[in-house]
């Protein structure tokens, strides 16, 4: 062999460990681990992107459910994984971010131990009451709860949950004192909204449609900047009359913190095109979700910012 073609060969050989890449990657399963339990709104999406990664890098790509403290367990597991593009985690803005703000001891920093890939979908909540509410208005609901505080009960999936922060900035913007009442998932709490053990709710819009249209639950508004697909004559919380108020609920794709860049970057690249595919957008749709990607870089910004907001909501000590 001459100098010419062992130095071409060598060369094919090792420039993707040069640029940080190993050679056969993925030369082993991928998990993505979802930080809910099967059903809930990132379960399912996992399970929408997970065989259509497995499609586009040759690799089998499994779902692992790993539940609990908000997300916080599945965040630990990925921060301690290895950092070989094999483990990735589908979380939201309780464990990658507002956890610290309630749970001391998380085992893991969101800022330090997590990189982000992509945010993936973005909905927002929906500000529902028990029929037995007399309120008919955001407005109406305000003037009741002023007129009889802490006797309004609004449930949530829990402390950091989106509909926690949803109702903690109402409080904040409103001076409207609810009881906040935290379960464990939005399951239960839905379940004694419904049966009127508590009256007020922020619920995820998929899981409250059906008792909408039943007549079970109370529509008021929508909690994001826009109108939400799913509920289209519903006002924004900013029209119903708190001008300014807006919460979205928000899921993204993150690794462990130390994995290569050009791993992240062919895993970004993979999972927005899998994410803006007409099927999985139709899909997503349905559910009352949008699309939204951004690159790792945007992705990590936006996470800081969400802890920059939600700590001075929380940190201000409203009256509930």
């Amino acid at each position: 062999m001459s100098k010419r073609i062992l130095f071409a060969t060598l060369v094919a050989l090792f420039a993707p460990l040069a640029a940080g890449e190993p050679a056969a990657y993925p030369s082993k399963t991928i998990r993505i681990i979802a930080s809910q339990s099967p059903g809930g709104g990132i379960d399912t999406l996992c399970r929408i992107v997970a065989p259509k990664l497995s499609e586009a890098l040759g690799q089998t790509v499994i779902v692992d459910n790993r539940p609990g403290a908000n997300g916080s367990v599945a965040a630990e597991i990925t921060a301690k994984a290895p950092p070989d593009g094999a483990t990735l985690m589908l979380g939201a803005v309780g464990n990658l971010g507002v956890n610290a703000l309630f749970f001391k001891n998380l085992g893991y920093d969101p800022q330090r131990d997590l990189a982000p890939i992509t945010s993936a979908v973005s909905s927002g909540n929906v500000l529902v009451v028990h029929p037995s509410v007399p309120a008919q208005s955001v407005k109406g609901l305000i003037a009741l709860a002023r007129k009889r505080p802490n006797e309004l009960a609004y449930g949530t999936s829990g402390t950091g949950g989106s509909g926690f922060l949803a109702g903690a900035l109402f409080r904040q913007m409103t001076k409207a004192r609810f009881l906040h009442v935290p379960y464990k998932g939005g399951g239960p709490a839905m379940v004694d909204l419904v049966a009127g053990q508590t009256q007020v709710g922020f619920a995820s819009p998929p899981s409250a449609a059906a008792f909408i249209k039943q007549g079970k639950l109370r529509a008021l508004a929508v909690t994001p900047a826009r109108r939400l697909r799913l509920f289209p004559q519903l006002p924004t919380i900013a029209e119903a009359g708190v001008p300014g108020y807006e919460t979205h609920s928000w899921y993204g794709f993150v690794a462990p913190a130390k994995t290569p860049r050009p791993l992240l970057s062919r895993l970004h690249q993979e999972i927005v095109r899998i994410l803006h595919a007409p099927d999985v957008i139709k899909t997503v749709h349905a559910r009352g979700l949008e699309v939204w990607t951004m690159t790792p870089d945007e992705f990590g910004t936006y996470i800081r910012s969400e802890v920059d907001k939600w700590t001075r909501v929380v940190g201000a000590k409203d009256e509930g």
